[in-house]
Order: structure tokens, then C-alpha cells, then sequence
């Protein structure tokens, strides 16, 4: 049972959590400070250590470097004791398992740090097989440069070994680089280590012998005791960021480009590309931050693929219109820029709007709001690489596999997105009307895109606010779910976009506005926030309900994980549950996702919204 650890926020993998020690710790964090070690069982037998609050005590045992065969380990594994006090357990990737303790020390760790696919592959085996409320701890493996990667893998705390092992070394570190002491002329820091001190070359860079032998003497001289110290302060630093960059659903942004720095580093997190489940099993399904695409690596993103997943195997097109492809703008949501003011003002209802963007792939109008769509910022060139040009061209193929148009009219503008286009005409059984003459705001073009709807018939307000609900429905809930859940209800909406509001017009409501609401189009993430009502109209209908059952309580405001009997596997971080227990019914949205809620003892696990008491 983990009593001293408990994650507060995630980004993918990472966390933001704390070591409640006496003096809490802010996690990922360095614990060099905070760890007492009872020592290890090959040297001689050890007791049980007394532990203390103040410290996390590293329970009596035996290590084994990467590539110890297994039958070693399992034929000298140690039985940890059951403690009161903070605890960690040596382990290895491969004898990970649940000892009880608040934190798991991985002694392979300098083994596989380096070294990108093996530290994928022993960094996600260690966290499945461990409690996912537990701390992952590597010891003498980080440096200010690859801590933010550690970091994104899953990694919570780390010590300073190694960073001041190599300023003794005479290797000054950065997040960005590793420079020899002796090369400096400068030192490009002002921590208290570096403050006020001059390096030997800038002394005297001539000096050599007895001479360079009498500066490094000088107190006034940075020397490998201050390089270690700085060292630390650099990795110190380091994590600050990685936990504020966290907080803010922002490391990603942070780590594709600090890990360029190193290339053992860029392999890393493209290694973790590949793992998708693990990763987009911890990434939330909303958030309200931004996420910055500047590099073609951004295309890879679980955020980004998940999208696309969506758009192309949930979303269904509910008008009978002609669809009508745009470019992206700057602006976010698209419908507030210049540009689509335009394409508006020129398509009057007549036509359904998509737009085409890379990172994104295609986003249908009722989607623009949703998390990533209105939340991505780009590189702007206006030249695309060959690898935007093919997964967009992917996404544009798979949306017009799976929803019908009478036309296609493509009023986007040459280049990448004209190229797109073309390439997904020749795979499918549809011509595209081109409409733009030389930019798609230019007045030819405009007058093209409006001559070119002439005679189409026009959606009304009532059909569109229906059939955003509903694309929202299937995007958030899965395949059909529009239609399937509002199957038996006489629907209603109210409000005006972008806060509409859900009603069964058979249903009474308290306020007096119309029929029972059933949920609220939340605007900061493009999803649907559900009543209880709405809760009940899930639960009876075809669509699968994300269920968290709970212990006899009736939860207020939140429901911690030890209250959990068992959760939907399926869950993700931000998504919509049903929370149900002999005493109380509930419905509010998840803090963890479905396998961390059902396996952990702290922490909360959904935010509940609305509950009735049994």
C-alpha cells in the first residue's frame, strides 16, 4: 500500500506528484537529501531499519546491474518487509512487482540509460508490473540534460550522483550540453556555485605547470568542487521546469526540443512514439493548454493520432450538403479568424466546412472546439514536407471512406493542401471541384466558392446545433453514439453556441427553461458535461457506459482512489464516467484512468459533478 506518495497531475506518463515526507517533496524531484539507505544484503545480513518520517528509507537489499540472468535474480530476491514508515524497494525491470512500498528503485537503470529502445522497453515493463501509485526512482543515471526525457518516460525521482560525479570529473553541465572545465573562458550561469568565480583560462590562459597549478589554488578560480555543486543547481533547475511544464499539460512541447540536444534523447522519445497503449492510456482527453507543433514529430503525438483516430473511425456527417474543404487559420477556433468569417459569409449554410491543417489532419466544424483542434499552434511556411502532406492526405482519405457527400469542393489554395487533395481524388470515388483562383480569400476566389453552391439548400440553426451535439456525442463516446443515445429522447437544445445546452422536451426540469436537461457543451474542450439525467440516458442506452464502482459512500466533490471497487479499463483522464455504489449515484469526469483508479490506494480519481443519494 503506497501511504507516502501520491500523484497530483499527468502528462502522458509523467508526473506531477509528492513525497510526503515531514517536508514534502514536489516530485519529479531529486532526493539525495531525502534518503536514508539500510544497506545492501550481499555484503551482510541487515535489520529491519527503525525508518523515520523526515526520510525514505531504502529497505535492506540486493541490487543486480542490467543483464543478470534470471534465474540469479529470482534465486536471491528479497522478501521486503511490511513498514509504517516511507519506503522504497530495490527492484529490477524484470523482478518489478508490488512490495508494498511508496517507491521502486531501479538498480539495472545504468545499464539501459543511453541506450533508447532498451530504456523503452525496461522502463514500461517496471511501470506496468509496479503499483501505479508508487514512485519510480532511478539512482546515478541524470544529468540536467536528459532529465526532462526521464521525466516523460515516468520516471519521479532521480539523485544528483551522477551530475556531481561528473563535475568532479572536471564536466561542466547544461540542458543543453556537457563542456570539459578546462575549454570554459566563461561561465554561462549565475547559481551560487558559478557566482562570482572565473574559470582557469579566463585567470590566465597561458598559465601551465606550477603556474596553472597556482590558480586553480585561487578561491576566486571555479574548480571541480564548484563544477560538482553547480552541476546539481543546473539539475535542480532543470526539474523545476519539468514539473511547471507538466502542471501546464506542457512537457511534450518541452522535450522534442530539448532532447534534440542529444540524439540518444530524440531516439527516446520516438521510441515511446511507438508505444502508443502505454502512452495514450495516461495521456488525458482534454486539456486546456496549448500544444505547440513545430516539428514533424508533433505528428506522432498521442494527442494527434487519437484525434485523428476519432474523426475518422467515431465522426459521422449528418448533413446532406455538399462538404466544403477549407485551410486552417492561425486563429483559434477557426471560425473566429478573418478568414473563415469569409468562407462563411460565402458558403451561407450551404455547404459543410472542414477544415484541413496539419498537425490535426481534418477537422469537421462541430468539432473545431474540440481538445486538440482549438488548443494546436504551427509552424507557418507554407511549405509542407512530405510527411504532413501523407498522414493529412491519410486522414482525408479515411473521413471520405467513411462519410458520403453529394460534391466535394476543395476551396484551398495551392501547394500542400491542393496536392492533398489531389492525391486523396485519385484514391476515392469523388471529383473535387477546385475553387480558388490564387488565394482563398481573394474576391475571385470567394465569388468561385459562392457561384459554385448556387441552388444548394440551406441547413438550418435547429438541424445545426443538433448534429453538433450528436458529432460531439460520437466523438466523446465512440462510434454511433450520437444517434444511439439520444435514440428515446425527444430532443431539445437551448442556449447559444458555444455553450449549448442538451433537453429531453419529455422531461421536466427544476428551472423552468424547457424540458430536462441532459448535459452543457463545455467550451474550453469541445466535449459534453452530463447531468445526472444525462448519466441515466448513458446508462440505458446501447452506448458503453465508463463505470466507477465505489464503496458505500456518497462521494462529495471528489472520489479518492481507496473509495474505488473497480473502474472501466477504458477510462482516460478527463473522460465523462457514470460513478456508482450501494449508496450513492454520480456522474463527473475522471482524474485517472480506468486501470490507475481500480489499482491505487491515494490520490483522486474522479471529480464528480452531480450526486443523488440511495
Amino acid at each position: 500500500m503506497t501511504d507516502y506518495f501520491e500523484v497530483h497531475g499527468r502528462d502522458g506518463a509523467a508526473r506531477a506528484g509528492e513525497l510526503r515526507l515531514a517536508d514534502p517533496l514536489a516530485t519529479p524531484a531529486l532526493v539525495d537529501d531525502s534518503v536514508e539507505d539500510a544497506g545492501s544484503l550481499w555484503s551482510e545480513d541487515r535489520e529491519v531499519p527503525r525508518g523515520y518520517r523526515a526520510l525514505l528509507t531504502v529497505l535492506p537489499h540486493r541490487a543486480f546491474p542490467a543483464g543478470t540472468d534470471d534465474a540469479v535474480q529470482e534465486a536471491f530476491a528479497v522478501d521486503y518487509p511490511d513498514v509504517d514508515y516511507p519506503s522504497a524497494a530495490v527492484v529490477t525491470s524484470d523482478t518489478a512487482a508490488d512490495h508494498g512500498a511508496d517507491a521502486y528503485v531501479l538498480s539495472d537503470a545504468p545499464g539501459f540509460v543511453g541506450h533508447a529502445a532498451m530504456f523503452r522497453e525496461e522502463i514500461i515493463a517496471a511501470r506496468e508490473a509496479l503499483p501505479p501509485d508508487a514512485a519510480l526512482y532511478l539512482s546515478g543515471v541524470a544529468t540536467p540534460r536528459n532529465a526532462a526525457t526521464l521525466a516523460y518516460a515516468g520516471v519521479d525521482l532521480l539523485d544528483a550522483k551522477r551530475a556531481r560525479a561528473r563535475g568532479l570529473q572536471g564536466f561542466y553541465l547544461t540542458h543543453e550540453a556537457e563542456r570539459f572545465l578546462a575549454d570554459l573562458t566563461e561561465l554561462p550561469c549565475s547559481c551560487p556555485a558559478c557566482r562570482g568565480k572565473r574559470t582557469v583560462a579566463d585567470v590566465d590562459p597561458d598559465a601551465d605547470g606550477e603556474a596553472a597549478a597556482a590558480v586553480r589554488e585561487d578561491p576566486a578560480v571555479f574548480d571541480r568542487a564548484d563544477c560538482a555543486d553547480h552541476n546539481e543547481h543546473a539539475l535542480r533547475s532543470e526539474l523545476a521546469t519539468v514539473r511547471r511544464r507538466i502542471r501546464e499539460g506542457r512537457l511534450r512541447d518541452y522535450v522534442e526540443g530539448q532532447a534534440r540536444h542529444d540524439q540518444w534523447l530524440t531516439a527516446a522519445f520516438r521510441e515511446f512514439d511507438d508505444e502508443y497503449r502505454y502512452v495514450e492510456e495516461r495521456t488525458p482527453v482534454i486539456r486546456d493548454a496549448e500544444l505547440a507543433a513545430a516539428s514533424e514529430d508533433t505528428l506522432r503525438r498521442v494527442e494527434i493520432q487519437r484525434f485523428a483516430e476519432r474523426v475518422t473511425a467515431r465522426y459521422r456527417n449528418r448533413f446532406s450538403n455538399p462538404l466544403v474543404l477549407v485551410p486552417c487559420s492561425a486563429t483559434k477556433p477557426y471560425s473566429d479568424s478573418q478568414s473563415h468569417e469569409q468562407f462563411h459569409d460565402a458558403i451561407q449554410y450551404r455547404g459543410h466546412t472542414v477544415s484541413m491543417t496539419s498537425p490535426i489532419g481534418v477537422v469537421p466544424m462541430e468539432l473545431e472546439l474540440t481538445y486538440p483542434a482549438q488548443h494546436y499552434d504551427a509552424v507557418v511556411t507554407g511549405r509542407w514536407s512530405e510527411d504532413e502532406v501523407s498522414f493529412v492526405a491519410s486522414v482525408l482519405r479515411a473521413y471520405l471512406d467513411r462519410n458520403d457527400y453529394p460534391r466535394v469542393i476543395a476551396h484551398v489554395p495551392d501547394g500542400g493542401y491542393r496536392e492533398i487533395c489531389e492525391r486523396v481524388a485519385a484514391d476515392v470515388d469523388a471529383d473535387f471541384e477546385f475553387t480558388v483562383a490564387d488565394h482563398p480569400t481573394d474576391t475571385d476566389s470567394i465569388a468561385n466558392l459562392m457561384s459554385t453552391l448556387d441552388g444548394e439548400l440551406k441547413y438550418g440553426r435547429r438541424e445545426r446545433q443538433h448534429n453538433t451535439v450528436k458529432a460531439l456525442a460520437d466523438y466523446q463516446f465512440g462510434p454511433g453514439a450520437g444517434d444511439d443515445l439520444f435514440a428515446d429522447v425527444d430532443l431539445r437544445i437551448t442556449s447559444r453556441y458555444p455553450k449549448l445546452q442538451v433537453r429531453d422536451q419529455n422531461g421536466e426540469d427544476a428551472d423552468g427553461d424547457g424540458g430536462e436537461q441532459l448535459a452543457t457543451m463545455v467550451p474550453q474542450y469541445g466535449v459534453l458535461a452530463l447531468t445526472l439525467a444525462g448519466a441515466r440516458v448513458w446508462d440505458a442506452s446501447d452506448v458503453p457506459t465508463k463505470r466507477v464502482e465505489i464503496d458505500g459512500f456518497v462521494p462529495h466533490g471528489s472520489v479518492l482512489a481507496p473509495g474505488v471497487v473497480d473502474a472501466d479499463r477504458e477510462i482516460r483522464v478527463g473522460d465523462e464516467v457514470v460513478v456508482e455504489g450501494p449508496d450513492a449515484y454520480a456522474v463527473g469526469r475522471a482524474r485517472m484512468f480506468g486501470r490507475e483508479m481500480a489499482d491505487s490506494t491515494r490520490g483522486e480519481a474522479v471529480q464528480v459533478r452531480h450526486v443523488v443519494e440511495r
